[in-house]
């Protein structure tokens, strides 16, 4: 009865070390389930993204669009590459022959819209791509070389100065007008927001303690800006590619508008809006259809660029 009344204390006075610890035995199975963590960023940045129904709805509209450009010239009646004028066939409104109606010569609207999405969409990736690639590694530098801020600080308030218009006028007067002339001169100008924006968030993380330790440990500069900085740039950087898209067609087709943008034999949405403007109060099929085009593709990318960007911010995984 004595011996039930124990406090803890009294139960271990007087015990070797023996009688009081023992060693548990190393089980390298429970070692690896106890540090294992089954996190994957990109797991959960899709993960999170398919929970917004919506934006995803939107992604498959784009998705679907993007591949129709090229279903829609193999279904087409007419091929876009020999279209003949046929001036007693101008201007006929869709129908059973002609599904979208023809334009101002006579030819096939179908193909040559569906043809002006597709060059615009390629266009636009194509352009997002490198301002992505060249803005990206620029301002990992800029932001973290003390020595080229005051440079390139110059360089981009030099260059954002002035106009996109103006030098986008210029090239066209000058270089001449094509596909790959308005690519380059469209990456040569717009790498400079998502530089600006890099180099913002890069000077923000690069002086964090785990920064300083992994240079006072002799960790090599490209080692810290991939693995330490760029995880932490990567929803601005979608979120920049998601607005690059949209804008980069709304200058082509301003630009094509106003006769500095593709030569006449690209067809692109911007030329067909810019061919359209004489005649869409008598005939506004010729309007529709492009614009309708331009509008779905500004607006779906913009929204879902938005949703995936939120998507891939660490600070919203759990």
């Amino acid at each position: 009865m004595a011996e039930a009344t124990k406090s803890p204390l009294e139960s271990v006075v007087g015990k070797s070390d023996e009688e009081l610890f023992s060693f548990v035995p190393y089980d390298a199975a429970a070692a690896e389930s106890i540090g294992y963590s089954n996190y994957s960023y990109w797991r959960s940045v899709f993960q999170n993204f398919m929970k917004k129904r919506v934006t995803v709805v939107l992604a498959c509209v784009f998705l679907f669009l993007f591949i129709f450009t090229f279903i829609a010239l193999a279904i087409g009646k007419y091929d876009v590459n020999n279209l003949t004028t046929n001036s007693a066939a101008a201007f006929t409104k869709p129908n059973g022959e002609y599904w979208f109606g023809t334009d101002n010569l006579g030819r096939d609207y179908w193909c040559q819209v569906w043809y002006a999405s597709r060059i615009s969409i390629e266009l636009a990736a194509l352009v997002a791509c490198g301002e992505a690639i060249i803005g990206v590694i620029v301002g990992l530098l800029w932001g973290y070389v003390h020595a080229l801020d005051g440079i390139l600080t110059e360089l981009y308030n030099l260059i954002n100065n002035v106009p996109t218009i103006i030098y986008m006028t210029l090239i066209a007067l000058i270089v001449g007008q094509g596909f790959w002339i308005m690519a380059i001169s469209m990456i040569a100008i717009g790498w400079l927001t998502m530089a600006r924006n890099v180099r913002n968030l890069v000077i923000m993380y690069r002086d964090r303690e785990y920064n300083l330790a992994s240079r006072c440990l002799g960790t090599p500069l490209v080692r810290i800006l991939s693995k330490n900085i760029f995880p932490y740039l990567i929803s601005v950087i979608v979120l920049r590619l998601a607005l690059s898209i949209p804008n980069t067609i709304a200058l082509e087709s301003t630009l094509s508008y106003l006769g500095l943008g593709l030569d006449v034999n690209t067809p692109s949405l911007g030329i067909l809006l810019r061919n359209a403007r004489n005649y869409f109060l008598a005939y506004p099929y010729l309007l529709i259809f492009p614009a309708a085009i331009v509008s779905i593709i500004s607006i779906t990318f913009y929204l879902v660029g938005n949703a995936f960007s939120d998507a891939s911010d660490p600070r919203n995984h759990v």
